[in-house]
C-alpha cells in the first residue's frame, strides 16, 4: 500500500518536471519575442503622431467646407449602429489578455444605445463573440508574431468600406496598449469618422500643398486609417508576449513549488515506509528471542 503511494508521488513529480521544462522554455521564446515586438511598436508611436500632425494642419480650413463635400471618411452621420474592431491573439497561454479585451468589448457594446456589429481579428475573440451570440461582419486570422503593414490593410479596407457604405455609422477599435512587460491595458479608440486633432502647433505655419490641400487630405486618411490599424495590432503584438512571458513565469515557479511539496510529502512516506519495515523487523526479532 505504502509503496504504491510511493509511485504515484514519484510519477506526479516526474510529471510536473516535465511541464516546468516545458513553461520554462515557452518563457524564453516568448522572451526572445518580446524584446523585438516591443521595439517594433514603440517604433511606431513617433510616426503615428507625424501622420495625426500632419492630419490636424490639413483639416485647418474644414470649417470652411461645405458638409457634402467632405471626403467620406470625414463625414459625420446619424448613429444607428455601430462597429467593434476586436483584436485578440490567435492562441492562449497568456494569462488574461484575451479575457480582459473580450470583456471590455462585450462592456463597452451593452453601454451603447444602438446596436454594435464586431470585426474580429484573432482566433480566441472571434470564439468568444460566436459562444456570446454577437453579430460578426467579418473574421480574420492573427497577422503573426511579427504582422507587416501589408498583413493588416485588408482589414483596413474592409473596415472603411463598411462605413462608406453606411453599414455602421462608428466605428471603433478594441485593443491592449502596452504599457510595460507587466501591464497592459485594454482601450477602446475611435477609429471612423476620422476626427483629425486639434493642434495648435500647426497654425504656425502655412504649408503649401500640391495639388490642392483637399486633394492630399483625401489621399491620406485611408492611409491614416491603415496606420491606426497597424499601430493596434502592434500594441496586441507586444502585450501577447510580454503577457505569455510572465504566465509562463508564473507557471514555472507554481510548478516548482509543486515539485518542493511533493518531495516533502514523499520523503515523510517513505521515512513512515522505512519506521513501519523497522518496527516489523524488530517485532519480529522479540517474537523469535520469547519462542526460544
Amino acid at each position: 500500500m505504502a509503496s504504491g503511494t510511493l509511485r504515484v508521488i514519484r510519477r506526479r513529480i516526474r510529471s510536473i518536471e516535465n511541464t516546468a521544462k516545458v513553461t520554462r522554455a515557452m518563457e524564453l521564446v516568448a522572451a526572445s519575442k518580446m524584446r523585438r515586438a516591443q521595439a517594433r511598436a514603440l517604433a511606431a508611436r513617433p510616426y503615428a503622431e507625424r501622420l495625426r500632425w500632419m492630419l490636424a494642419d490639413l483639416a485647418e480650413n474644414m470649417p470652411l467646407m461645405d458638409p457634402e463635400t467632405l471626403p467620406p471618411l470625414l463625414q459625420k452621420r446619424e448613429v444607428r449602429n455601430i462597429g467593434l474592431l476586436l483584436l485578440t491573439t490567435e492562441r492562449g497561454l497568456c494569462g488574461g489578455l484575451n479575457a480582459n479585451l473580450n470583456r471590455r468589448a462585450a462592456g463597452f457594446a451593452l453601454e451603447q444605445t444602438v446596436a454594435a456589429q464586431f470585426i474580429s481579428v484573432g482566433r480566441k475573440g472571434s470564439t468568444f463573440l460566436r459562444r456570446a451570440g454577437q453579430p460578426v461582419i467579418a473574421e480574420f486570422s492573427s497577422p503573426g508574431d511579427f504582422p507587416s503593414y501589408e498583413d493588416l490593410r485588408p482589414v483596413a479596407r474592409l473596415v472603411m468600406d463598411e462605413y462608406i457604405a453606411g453599414q455602421v455609422d462608428q466605428v471603433f477599435i478594441v485593443y491592449p496598449f502596452f504599457v510595460n512587460t507587466a501591464v497592459q491595458r485594454p482601450e477602446v479608440m475611435p477609429l471612423l469618422p476620422v476626427d483629425p486633432p486639434r493642434d495648435s502647433a500647426t497654425y504656425a505655419v502655412d504649408y503649401i500643398y500640391e495639388p490642392t490641400r483637399e486633394a492630399v487630405l483625401e489621399a491620406l486618411l485611408p492611409r491614416y486609417v491603415e496606420q491606426q490599424v497597424y499601430a493596434a495590432v502592434l500594441e496586441l503584438s507586444a502585450s501577447e508576449q510580454s503577457a505569455r512571458m510572465v504566465a509562463m513565469r508564473n507557471a514555472t515557479e507554481n510548478a516548482r513549488e509543486m515539485i518542493q511539496d511533493l518531495t516533502l510529502v514523499y520523503n515523510k512516506a517513505r521515512q513512515e515506509t522505512i519506521t513501519t519495515e523497522l518496527l516489523d523487523i524488530t517485532g519480529g526479532a522479540e517474537a523469535l528471542k520469547k519462542t526460544r
